[in-house]
């Protein structure tokens, strides 16, 4: 395992750096827009670089194509043109914006019955920050209610898949890819099932899709269950806790059910589940007065981006009211080509869950909180509230 801190320049799983990552990014963005570390590693804090990488197609993934990249690494998430645009046009007709609007009223459904458990002290992200989109993907893709418990032990192995092999430890190295094997296994024997008896589910609309290979739709479901799943339990969580420490946007949030759609676009600016995206240049460029030469990586700090003062007022500050006379330019999705496919439904379940759990008096425990050790997603281990 490479020394992280070398690389980037600062220790992402420090203690006091998972407490308060902005503060870091403050320092950081004082040295410019776009610095060079040490480890040979280009690192933005720009909104205006982070979206201009984002959007040019002299960055990628470096990829070489479907040979050149395993299985499980074959996402739409991290192929460059014309792979990537060949794969996410064959999901994209499987997942519509039909299919996720439908799910309003289950998504709903599912948070009443699942806080209906919740009373006293009690772990949120356990009883339910969690296990909502589990259930929720579990059920797009088909998924039998009595093995939506797999689920969560896949997940939390998987999300380590997003960082890269070099800060992630040996044995989670093999921990993951264990998790992998077994997650490809279960979906093969799902796969044929619904090939051999369609039904009206997400896997079934994907299997039909002959142009989609076996790779592809494994590598699919990986990324349905790893993105669609750990970003939304940290949206729910990390809005969750901002909220609780801010009682007059809490107060607010409480008074504008309404208008919860604005809210969760600012505690997506506020605190994202996704902190950065790696590029690597394609090409020769230059950018922000720099040169990047072809094959050099570039890593954009979203988090950092996010409360960039060129661009946000007050960017430190969580104000639900930000966006409620103007569309949201956060980074929390990304931008481009790579834009997050599943937004619309992470913003249905953050949306629903905040504006039902907050209709109870909720008040977060003291002590310390725990982040988990991720280099890319920043998510809490534990959520200790009261619920009455």
């Amino acid at each position: 395992m490479t020394d992280v801190s070398a690389v980037l320049g600062f220790d992402p799983f420090a203690p006091e750096f998972s407490a308060d990552p902005y503060a870091h990014y403050r320092s950081l963005r004082a040295a410019g827009p776009l610095v060079h570390t040490a480890g040979g590693l280009w690192l933005s804090t720009s909104f205006a670089v982070c979206t201009q990488v984002l959007r040019d197609p002299r960055f990628g993934h470096g990829d070489t194509g479907p040979a050149g990249r395993p299985p499980r690494r074959r996402s739409f998430l991290t192929l460059d043109p014309p792979e990537h645009t060949r794969l996410r046009r064959l999901v994209s007709r499987a997942f519509t914006a039909r299919l996720v609007e439908r799910l309003r009223p289950r998504v709903s459904a599912i948070v009443d019955e699942l806080l209906t458990r919740l009373d006293g002290e009690v772990d949120l992200i356990a009883g339910l920050a969690h296990p909502l989109p589990v259930i929720v993907i579990s059920e797009m893709l088909g998924v039998p209610p009595e093995d939506e418990e797999r689920f969560k032990d896949w997940s939390d192995a998987l999300a380590r898949g997003l960082d890269p092999d070099f800060v992630v430890p040996p044995d989670e190295l093999t921990h993951r890819d264990q998790a992998r094997e077994e997650f490809a296994e279960y979906f093969r024997e799902l796969a044929a099932r619904r090939r051999a008896a369609p039904g009206d589910d997400l896997l079934s609309g994907l299997v039909a899709i002959e142009e989609l290979t076996e790779d592809d739709l494994i590598a699919t479901c990986v990324l349905l269950l790893v993105a669609g799943h750990e970003t939304t339990v940290n949206l729910i969580a990390n809005g969750t806790l901002a909220l609780l420490r801010s009682p007059d946007q809490l107060a607010w949030f409480r008074d504008h059910p309404d208008e919860a759609a604005a809210a969760v676009e600012e505690l997506l600016r506020y605190d994202p589940p996704v902190q950065l995206s790696a590029r690597v240049a394609l090409e020769d460029a230059e950018i922000a007065g720099q040169r990047i030469g072809r094959g050099e990586p570039i890593m954009l700090l979203l988090g950092a981006a996010n409360r960039d003062p060129e661009v946000f007022t007050d960017p430190d500050r969580l104000n639900l009211t930000r966006w409620l006379t103007e569309a949201p330019r956060h980074l929390a999705f990304g931008q481009g080509i790579h834009f997050c496919l599943g937004a619309p439904l992470a913003r249905i379940e953050g949306q629903t869950a905040l504006t039902t759990l907050m209709r109870r008096e909720v008040t977060l425990m003291p002590g310390p909180l725990r982040y988990k050790d991720n280099l890319i997603l920043r998510g809490l281990a534990e959520l200790p509230v009261r619920i009455s």
